[in-house]
């Protein structure tokens, strides 16, 4: 396992298929929500709650295959997992990201995972972004035949102030296939993608 620190920073430029990863959590107009069938290793009964993710097309490249969240009043520990499908030049853009970027990238994961959460509660407001002074370790690992990155985001100022990205992924024919779990866990992100992995 490799561990890189890098340095903190006030930007961060990601690839535009970003942008396509935040649309995930945004209600199409004029479409009712659509629901994955949520994860089978990570169930209604134990709190976890299928996001919508809308009706969407891969014309765009990016297919949602489900979302799911689990709140704090009904969790011990808040997380979120997902399973994405990218393919064509999206599944290049986001297989160069991982490899090139996996802290800028963990970090647009972290903020889509506090926008599904808003969007569960119907929130008007914006989410806060990422502290500028916080620290970011860097670990790739393999498991179940896909490649792994975790990310652990950490406040300067409040040390105990962490978040977790854990991100698997792997081609699959055409497909670029990632499974990723935001917790503020190291080892509950890395549980919770491994589920979802496993479900796709």
């Amino acid at each position: 396992m490799t561990v890189e620190r890098e340095r903190p920073r006030s930007r961060f430029h990601v690839a535009p298929l970003i942008l396509g990863c935040a649309l995930l959590v945004t209600a199409c107009a004029g479409h009712l929500p659509q629901f994955g069938l949520g994860f089978a290793e990570l169930p209604a009964s134990q709190g976890w709650e299928p996001l919508p993710i809308g009706t969407w097309v891969l014309n765009d490249g990016v297919e949602a295959r489900t979302m799911v969240f689990c709140p704090r009043e009904s969790c011990v520990r808040q997380g979120f997992a997902a399973l994405l499908a990218f393919e064509g030049k999206r599944g290049r853009e986001m297989e160069e990201a991982l490899s090139v970027q996996p802290a800028a990238l963990a970090r647009s994961f972290a903020r889509l995972a506090s926008e599904a959460a808003a969007e569960r509660r119907k929130a008007a407001k914006s989410t806060k972004p990422a502290p500028d002074r916080s620290s970011t370790d860097v670990a790739r690992f393999d498991v179940e035949g896909a490649r792994g990155i975790l990310v652990t985001i950490r406040s300067k100022e409040r040390p105990d102030r962490q978040a977790v990205t854990a991100i698997l992924y792997r081609r699959e024919g055409e497909r670029l296939v990632v499974a990723l779990a935001v917790s503020a866990d190291a080892a509950a992100a890395k549980a919770d993608a491994a589920a979802a992995w496993r479900s796709r």
